[in-house]
């Protein structure tokens, strides 16, 4: 019997099983038994599961594999339009993208593909307006008209995306971002750097600022989003130092249900310590919920007298309004 035959039987019998596992059970190589795995990987037999080192496979059971689903042929306008402005991850863990992915979304509720896409296109076309030239998003009306605030400190506040948009859930910036962070995958995270790096360089260029500053995150994480979308930004101007203050336990905005409570929280949680003086400040963050965070700290910098305009670009931001972003 080949160790590809074993191997099969084996995941009849355990479902779930280590490269460790089939060594143990079948006598054969490592190596072996990663090129019978790849095989039944690209077959569609077996799944991969999780990362180095912590590796597994699982047996997939085909009448119930969502990825059988297939879309109904589309022209090649559709094709790009759904390309460009849908993306779902699966609850295997699977980046989806697409007509693949909307296919996925619909069965998942029962919805007929077309007449949903039709909808869907409706509400794009419905947030069009929002977008400026350059396809960024001016929040700073909303943040002016958002009670809790006894001053609004940063000049203006921009942001590449919407997080979230009626009925059909995350847009695709906003799913890497909500999955990189969750996850700490560097994977995404090198995937959002695609998308932005491009948009976040030339809004700095567009704005004329002659420092940077970024948002510092809260809870400790082995890997950073916002490290990472700093050290890979790799910008020439200077980058103003901000810290973040923790207490005895760490508090984070997405956890505090209460404008008021997110103030005081970015209020007294975040430390400007730039000695340096500078004209114009771009303040990143990566996901604009409540606004208090960005519009803390530019107060912070503003009364240290580091720069007399702050200006806000977050990744994604909210619609409806602030304080909702609330799970990334």
């Amino acid at each position: 019997m080949s160790i590809k035959e074993q191997t099969l039987i084996l995941f009849d019998d355990y479902k779930e099983l280590t490269v460790k596992e089939i060594v143990l059970k079948t006598g054969a190589s490592k190596q072996m038994v990663h090129n019978v795995l790849n095989g039944l990987v690209n077959k569609g037999a077996v799944q991969k599961l999780g990362r180095t080192p912590k590796t597994s496979y699982r047996l997939v059971e085909n009448d119930s594999m969502i990825k059988d689903i297939e879309p109904p042929y589309l022209n090649s306008k559709d094709d790009n339009f759904l390309n460009q402005h849908f993306l779902i991850v699966d609850e295997m863990g699977n980046l989806l993208k697409g007509a693949e992915a909307f296919a996925v979304w619909c069965a998942q509720r029962k919805l007929p593909f077309e007449k949903t896409m039709h909808e869907f296109a409706q509400t794009i076309t419905k947030y069009k307006p929002f977008y400026d030239i350059n396809g960024n998003i001016n929040g700073t009306e909303k943040l002016l008209n958002t009670k809790g605030y006894d001053k609004i400190w940063i000049d203006n506040l921009f942001y590449l995306d919407f997080y979230a948009i009626e009925r059909f859930g995350k847009t695709p910036l906003g799913t890497l971002l909500h999955y990189a962070k969750q996850g700490q995958s560097t994977y995404l995270m090198k995937l959002m750097m695609q998308e932005i790096k491009t948009r976040v360089l030339k809004f700095i260029e567009l704005q004329n600022a002659d420092a940077i500053a970024f948002a510092p995150p809260t809870i400790r994480r082995e890997t950073q989003f916002m490290k990472f979308l700093q050290s890979n930004l790799n910008i020439s101007l200077p980058v103003v130092e901000i810290k973040k203050v923790n207490g005895l336990i760490p508090v984070p905005q997405k956890s505090i249900p209460k404008i008021e409570e997110r103030i005081r929280n970015a209020e007294n949680t975040f430390a400007v310590t730039d000695p340096r003086k500078f004209k114009h400040v771009i303040l990143i963050d990566d996901a604009v919920g409540s606004g208090a965070t960005v519009n803390q700290i530019a107060g912070k910098i503003k009364l240290k007298g580091i720069a007399a305009e702050v200006t806000g670009l977050g990744i994604v931001g909210s619609f409806k309004g602030f304080d909702v972003v609330s799970d990334v």
